[in-house]
């Protein structure tokens, strides 16, 4: 949810090991009575653990240093969720050490092995190395587990030493690969769990369906229900008793059982009200659909979601999908329903997403969850990575995002995404104009041109330029291997083809090696006479099936090519038929090893999955750019 780190007067909010919400901040003088309040309500043998003695006399004059005057080497950092404070840690150097100081940490009663002292700790090792510390030491008794293992589990070097019945841990702060491993571990396995109310929902209830049709309330229901939702589903209509169906209830705290997921479609003067209700219900995710909300509306939505922990789709969005067969949820109102697949998408724009869907569904491509960003207060492209990497379906993401709320957040997420799938995206708001149009469109300022190039090299991002030439990447990626570099040997029927793909290939960043003797040796073997062998390979145009997949083959099995593009126009020379000639290229057990792509100049859609009797589907473009 959050990357930032805790300033001296902003709180920071944060996601716990079981995904819900809380509030890390510094402590205030005004906190006194809370704090107060935080303590009286642990346990006799909580504070026994935290003191080694259980005395409230103890807990009261905590209070007094965690709220008195500010001072150098000490800080307390409190967690809170719903006003209520549920953890406070603090550290202190004392009057003479200055690079080492001794730690103190208070979780409530119920709330252990939730993550909220790791949490704690995190920020206070920050705000440490910030003033120089180097050493955290804490003196605990022997039997606080929760403790010693909260140090053990940091991902930092800890020592202990055992004296009777207490233990001194000393915690080293440098900053290593292992502690920043674990805490980038820690914070995405948080993140998904508080994504799974929202992807996953058991309950879902529609707020705002209309019983007349042409409501967009109505048409998300209508999507749910149409689309087999395994899940239970509800509506708030305090007009009807149900809809298409749909038991309805007069309003939120009226519902039989809490959703974990709901949607808003509500008119945006209500949508604040309507969200606390929610929240004060205990629903975990709002899906808001609804446009036009003003900045107080806006701050307002937001604000209610960090208090009640809810994770936030919108607003200004199409809706959700996730197309797992034992889930089957669609919550959007797009005009059809997703086609089930292993495609994950995330969109800014509700119309991106429809022309997307679209694509995919006429390629025949599948999508495992969808997701309209909108106005992205909330979940971002980056918690989409998330999840995919995660979900055990996504094998390929596909992402349009007008502006990236955290940088740096998103590369980091995104090179360790594309080490194990292809990220593609559309590099939206490229130019002054583009960017003034995104901040009117989802009033969120673009991130500038070379700021974006730069982020996407440097995270492994495949960036096209157009949502024709994203579907066009997704085709390939979707049915073929990745290649391994950028050596690709064309072939073709036609001289000329054959140049226009040479072009595209170097326009594009790929390199045509010539061939090896023992290659050209090989294809002279099994390709007709008057066939020019070179980089392209001229088959000529009387080429036959079983000679263009020798060739393929060929090509395939060379350990100087990472690719193959096959460039093809019909003629009346050979018995062979455009068709069967590219039915010649799936016969091949090398393409198995590497990605093949052909391009027929003939063809009336830019891009096509053509049936392939080996590995499914084999990617066919009109212009030889569009395959480079």
């Amino acid at each position: 949810m959050t990357d930032d780190v805790l300033h001296p007067r902003s709180p920071v909010h944060a996601l716990l090991a079981d995904g819900t919400t809380v509030c890390i901040r510094r402590v205030a003088p005004g906190d006194h009575a809370r704090l107060e309040r935080f303590y009286e309500e642990l346990s006799p043998e909580n504070l026994r653990l935290r003191f080694s003695a259980a005395s409230r006399r103890s807990a009261a004059l905590a209070a007094d240093r965690a709220c008195g005057p500010a001072r150098p080497g000490y800080r307390a950092l409190l967690a809170e969720t719903q006003g209520r404070v549920i953890g406070l840690a603090e550290y202190d150097t004392g009057e003479d050490a200055k690079d080492s100081a001794e730690i103190f940490i208070a979780v409530a009663d119920g709330l252990h092995h939730r993550g909220v002292g790791t949490l704690l700790v995190e920020h206070l090792v920050f705000a440490a190395r910030t003033e120089g510390i180097t050493t955290f030491t804490a003196d605990a008794l022997s039997e606080n587990h929760e403790v010693v293992r909260l140090f053990a589990d940091l991902g930092l070097r800890v020592t202990r030493r055992f004296d009777g019945p207490e233990v001194r841990c000393t915690v080293e702060l440098d900053e290593d690969d292992a502690y920043l491993s674990a805490v980038e571990a820690r914070g995405r396995s948080a993140d998904v769990a508080s994504l799974r109310p929202l992807l996953r929902p058991k309950i879902v209830a529609v707020v705002g369906a209309g019983r007349k049709p042409g409501s967009v309330g109505r048409a998300i229901l209508h999507h749910l229900h149409a689309a087999g939702y395994a899940g239970r589903l509800t509506a708030v209509n305090p007009a009807a008793h149900s809809i298409l169906g749909v038991p309805c209830h007069p309003s939120v705290s009226s519902l039989p059982r809490t959703p974990d997921l709901a949607v808003l479609a509500v008119p945006a003067a209500v949508i604040p009200k309507t969200a606390e209700e929610c929240g004060r219900a205990g629903v975990r995710a709002l899906l808001v659909v609804t446009a036009g909300l003003d900045s107080h509306q806006a701050q307002a939505l937001l604000s209610t979601c960090r208090t009640h922990g809810m994770r936030l789709v919108g607003p200004n969005c199409l809706g959700i999908s996730n197309t797992e067969p034992e889930l089957r949820l669609d919550a959007t109102f797009a005009a059809g329903h997703p086609r089930p697949g292993t495609a994950g998408v995330a969109v800014q724009s509700g119309g991106v997403g429809i022309a997307l869907l679209d694509g995919l569904s006429r390629l025949g491509i599948g999508v495992s969850s969808f997701v309209s960003l909108g106005d992205k207060y909330d979940v971002s492209g980056n918690d989409m990575l998330q999840w995919w990497e995660s979900d055990g379906r996504t094998d390929l993401a596909l992402l349009h995002l007008e502006s990236f709320g955290n940088p740096r957040a998103f590369s980091r997420t995104a090179r360790r995404v594309t080490r194990r799938m292809p990220v593609l995206t559309v590099d939206a708001g490229r130019t002054d104009a583009g960017r003034r149009a995104a901040a009117s469109h989802t009033a969120a300022a673009a991130t500038r041109t070379m700021t974006r190039q730069a982020l996407f090299t440097q995270a492994g991002v495949t960036a096209t330029r157009s949502v024709g030439e994203l579907l066009e990447a997704a085709a390939l990626l979707h049915s073929q291997p990745l290649p391994e570099g950028s050596r690709v040997a064309i072939v073709t029927n036609a001289g000329g083809a054959g140049v226009l793909a040479a072009d595209a290939c170097a326009e594009a960043g790929l390199v045509l090696p010539p061939l090896s003797p023992t290659t050209v040796d090989d294809l002279l073997a099994v390709l007709p006479a008057g066939a020019a062998i070179g980089n392209p390979v001229d088959a000529t145009a009387a080429v036959t099936e079983e000679q263009l997949g020798a060739c393929v083959d060929r090509l395939m099995r060379c350990t100087g090519t990472d690719a193959v593009l096959v460039a093809l126009v019909p003629t009346a020379l050979a018995e062979a038929t455009g068709d069967d000639l590219v039915r010649a290229l799936t016969r091949s057990p090398g393409r198995r090893a590497r990605p093949v792509a052909v391009v027929r100049l003939e063809q009336a859609l830019p891009v096509e999955l053509l049936p392939a009797a080996d590995r499914g589907t084999i990617p066919s473009y009109a212009e030889p750019h569009a395959a480079a």
